[in-house]
């Protein structure tokens, strides 16, 4: 044989699984390398890597799902045992906490149950499907380009080959590992293993990965070169719509109750000598011989499956990679419909014409919500929703809300990804990047309306009449769709990496996960009857929808170019992060520094102010230091003078303001909140005159007004930054505080230093604890 030898199939398999972790981890270090290098070159000096400060939010994400799906574990196991076996200690408790604590210790005292282990059997083989059906579905099958064709001319022998495809999808499977990995640990944990337990559960998760790699590579294998790429879309489209009901069968067990539960008991015996079952088998084993017959057998059957699946993919690769069906077939085209026949403008007219063509595309944007939603309601036992439509409100206007976050979760977001290698075209267009990612939010916000308009329309001939909660509950939705549409833009123009090979890759699964919180936000506005939450909630996501389309504006120059980012400057992104650290590090300082029973005290409150405050300014301050950042807000602007003139003037409108509001309130005989005299009042008009016009003109003045006046005029950065500074105060004192969050922001916009909103903040704050004394 001319030509290099091959290599063995242990290194091939070695090299391969190193090439794409390799892969990955340039992604993820290539602006750094960058950086330490200095951008020297030929060329211009390339800017901060894009990439730089990205890792951040994706650990967190990463963490957070990790302690989701630990925590859905827990909560799997105590539900099958309290449901499976009732003689347990689950009955008789008066909290939900202490019915789990019992449940755990029940648990830990003996071998699970029969029934328990089956149950186990079941999950395990249902997150067995996740972590093959999800890859299979997101990965474009259809594509022109096939890495199995040129993998095939690399100097290793077929099987090495096929050793190293399975190997690395075994290791690089992120849905296997999130859905399979915190489950096993959490079934051993509770079964008693400690030391033992990270190589258990890696050993099992490995193999059951593995196996689910092997079926993965012989489907995709087999189907690619038996099946048309029109066909293969459709299919594809089936099995991204098939593996969304399994994910809700399992957040079911989690929930308790329901059809799911009778699965579980009803789950056959003979799953437990199925790797599943046997992996349950093996983590409940309390000593070493009752590990060796379920761990010997696991080994057993993993590896005669792995040979099996090998020696298939062999089989099915003997004719070679390369079939007369995976190409596209000539056919009859339809001809192109009049421009008259679609509204809208030619890009949003495009935008309908490439959904329509895009079978798999079409399915996920418009028929997964559907799925997503009916299999939430039919499998966590709530149906009995569908029958309430009529007189649940909230019910309603969930569901509507849900249909349509949904459809823009599948579409909107997916704006830049659609495009993919073709993205370069926008940029050639004669208009900006940004008006058509404006025309493509509209155009997704308004058929994202068509689900939750038909909703509330079977709802209101339901009704026995229609009230003004459910009005409210529809404005909500109303407001709440277009609001997420420019949400799901922008966090697609982070979520994308539209030069990726391959498509699966070019959507990173953290802001996937973030857009979900987002969503979940805005459904307790939905369900609460407080008008001062639903506000709070609305105007903070309206922020930050603006705020995100902000940071994701500065980024469109630069999404084709993998190692270069625009200067770093003040937005109001910043503003909404530092507002939410001010108010985390409160929390925490409370938490410390009140130890007793009850309510904490004033004393403790403004302390945790102070802190907060000077917490976050000088982690802000340091931030902007070691990244250049331009436009940090200045404390001094100017003469001083002038200044405290100015800002004392902007104080007396806002005074006045507040004046006439305790009348009115003592009018109507609503009672205001007093100082109690549990702290001294000079400590009192220092921490409200000083430490908080400090920190907070710094965070919604100088950061979120700054930052929205980038995008905004003046009179809209005002209006919005006032009223995201109102929402953040105690309900009865809002309309006050609106106020004088807009002077403090004219006071700003007039000086341009913080010393004159600082003042203004500073002399309201005495004026009001003067009223009140």
């Amino acid at each position: 044989m001319n030509g290099p030898l091959p290599v063995g199939n242990a290194r091939a398999a070695w090299l391969l699984a190193r090439l794409r972790l390799r892969r990955l981890l340039n992604m993820a270090t290539l602006s750094m390398r960058r950086k330490r290098s200095g951008g020297s070159g030929g060329g211009r000096v390339a800017t901060a890597g894009k990439r730089r400060g990205r890792w951040i939010l994706p650990i967190v994400m990463a963490l957070a799902m990790v302690f989701a799906f630990s925590f859905q574990a827990r909560q799997i196991l105590i539900n099958l045992h309290c449901e499976l076996a009732p003689e347990s200690a689950c009955g008789g408790h008066a909290t939900a906490h202490e019915r789990d604590r019992a449940a755990l210790a029940d648990l830990g005292e003996a071998p699970f149950s029969p029934a328990l282990q089956r149950a186990l059997a079941m999950e395990l083989w249902l997150l067995w499907l996740v972590a093959l059906l999800v890859p299979l579905g997101s990965r474009e099958m259809a594509q022109p380009d096939w890495d199995l064709e040129w993998l095939v001319t690399l100097p290793v022998r077929r099987k090495g080959l096929l050793w190293a495809r399975v190997a690395e999808r075994t290791v690089t499977n992120a849905t296997g590992w999130l859905v399979l990995f915190p489950a096993t640990v959490m079934i051993g944990w509770t079964a008693g293993l400690r030391w033992t337990l990270p190589a258990a559960a890696l050993a099992i998760s490995l193999a059951l990965l593995a196996l689910a790699a092997t079926v993965r590579t012989l489907a995709d294998t087999g189907l690619r070169l038996s099946l048309p790429p029109s066909q293969l879309r459709n299919l594809q489209a089936a099995i991204s719509v098939a593996s969304m009901p399994l994910i809700y069968v399992v957040i079911a067990l989690s929930t308790g109750g329901g059809m799911v539960m009778d699965w579980a008991r009803a789950w056959p015996a003979w799953t437990l000598w199925t790797p599943p079952g046997l992996a349950g088998q093996l983590l409940d084993a309390r000593s070493l011989p009752a590990a060796l017959g379920p761990g010997v057998l696991l080994a057993l059957q993993t590896a005669l499956l792995l040979w099996a699946g090998i020696a298939l993919l062999s089989r099915q690769l003997s004719a070679g990679v390369v079939a007369a069906s995976s190409r596209e077939t000539a056919r009859t085209q339809r001809p192109p419909a009049a421009a008259w026949a679609m509204p809208g403008t030619p890009l949003q007219r495009r935008e309908l014409r490439l959904l329509a063509r895009d079978r798999t595309f079409l399915v996920q944007s418009l028929v997964v919500p559907l799925v997503i939603i009916g299999s939430q309601l039919f499998f966590t036992g709530r149906m009995d929703a569908m029958a309430r439509v009529g007189t649940d409100g909230a019910a309603l206007a969930s569901i509507a809300f849900g249909l349509g976050s949904y459809v823009l979760l599948l579409s909107a977001f997916q704006t830049i990804n659609t495009e993919g290698q073709a993205l370069w075209m926008l940029y050639t267009f004669p208009g900006t990047l940004e008006r058509m990612l404006l025309e493509k939010a509209r155009l997704w916000a308004l058929l994202a309306l068509v689900y939750p308009a038909a909703v509330f329309a079977v709802g209101i001939a339901w009704a026995p009449a229609l009230d003004a909660g459910l009005l409210a509950r529809i404005a909500l939705v109303a407001l709440g769709i277009p609001i997420f549409a420019l949400i799901a833009v922008a966090l697609g123009v982070w979520a994308s990496d539209p030069l990726a090979h391959e498509a699966g890759a070019r959507i990173r699964p953290t802001y996937v996960y973030l857009y979900s919180i987002f969503a979940g936000m805005y459904g307790f506005a939905l369900y609460t009857d407080t008008w001062t939450h639903r506000l709070a909630v609305v105007v903070l996501l309206a922020a930050l929808a603006l705020a995100l389309w902000q940071k994701a504006r500065d980024h469109l120059p630069y999404l084709l170019d993998p190692s270069a980012a625009p200067p770093p400057r003040v937005s109001a992104a910043d503003g909404m992060v530092a507002a939410l650290l001010f108010f985390a590090v409160q929390a925490i300082a409370v938490t410390v520094l009140h130890r007793g029973e009850g309510a904490p005290a004033l004393t403790d409150l403004a302390l945790a102010l102070a802190i907060g405050g000077a917490a976050t300014w000088a982690l802000v301050r340091f931030v902007y230091w070691r990244v250049g950042t331009a436009g940090v807000p200045r404390f001094l602007h100017g003469p001083v003078v002038p200044a405290v003139l100015s800002g004392a003037a902007w104080a007396l409108p806002a005074i006045a303001a507040a004046a006439l509001y305790m009348l009115a309130m003592r009018h109507f005989g609503i009672a205001l909140p007093q100082p109690d005299g549990a702290i001294a009042l000079p400590v009192l008009l220092a921490i409200a005159c000083v430490a908080a016009p400090l920190s907070e003109e710094f965070i919604f003045r100088g950061l979120l007004f700054g930052g929205l006046r980038r995008s905004l005029s003046a009179a809209p950065a005002v209006l919005a930054s006032a009223a995201l500074f109102a929402v953040v105060h105690p309900p009865v004192s809002m309309v006050p505080v609106f106020v004088l969050g807009v002077c403090a922001a004219l006071a700003y916009g007039r000086k341009g230093g913080l010393l004159a909103p600082v003042v203004t903040h500073a002399v309201y704050n005495a004026a009001i604890i003067t009223l009140q004394s």
